[in-house]
């Protein structure tokens, strides 16, 4: 038995176009795993953009790894080449087709950086998780109080948590116009 499900998830890869949306399917896959799908857009987003730029720019090879982990308040997602030349945000004119790429990653994540490692560097960027959410409004139950004499006619509806033993009746079997 699994006590905690692994919070690490790592793909090696030749930085080519075809392997780049099936990295983003596994990421977006993983993400959806860890019920985060709300990062999955973003964290897609962002290791295209990384990957990408190791298909274009990596010397000598195209081999990377992209890595994300799961931390208690964020999502770290990196890549990691084999050049050791360290990207730079470009200023991208306004007719330019490319060179966004790491000034887009800058503007939807959280942080970002590189690190220069014994093989090459290290692309990251972090995204943060969503916080711990309330009770789910399904899970609520409003609570009225009852009108009187010494009471307005409204009443008051307040959200509460759990109202304790409600009656709800056993919904009925879905029947179908279908013969058959």
């Amino acid at each position: 038995m699994i006590s905690h499900p692994s919070r690490h998830c790592t793909v090696e890869l030749q930085a080519l176009p075809s392997r780049i949306g099936q990295v983003r399917r596994i990421v977006s896959a993983q993400l959806r795993y860890w019920h985060m799908d709300s990062l999955i857009d973003r964290a897609s987003l962002g290791v295209t953009e990384l990957l990408s730029n190791v298909h274009r720019h990596a010397q000598p090879d195209k081999t990377c790894t992209v890595e994300i982990e799961l931390l208690l308040d964020r999502l770290k997602v990196s890549v990691h080449d084999h050049d050791p030349r360290l990207p730079v945000v470009a200023d991208a004119g306004p007719l330019a087709t490319c060179g966004r790429g790491l000034a887009m990653v800058a503007a939807m994540s959280e942080s970002w950086g590189v690190l220069p490692d014994d093989v090459g560097k290290v692309v990251w960027f972090t995204l943060p998780t969503p916080a711990a959410a309330e009770p789910a409004a399904w899970d609520r139950r409003p609570q009225l109080t009852p009108a009187g004499p010494d009471r307005p006619r409204f009443t008051e509806v307040a959200l509460v948590d759990h109202v304790a033993e409600v009656h709800r009746p056993e919904p009925a079997p879905a029947r179908s116009a279908v013969p058959g």
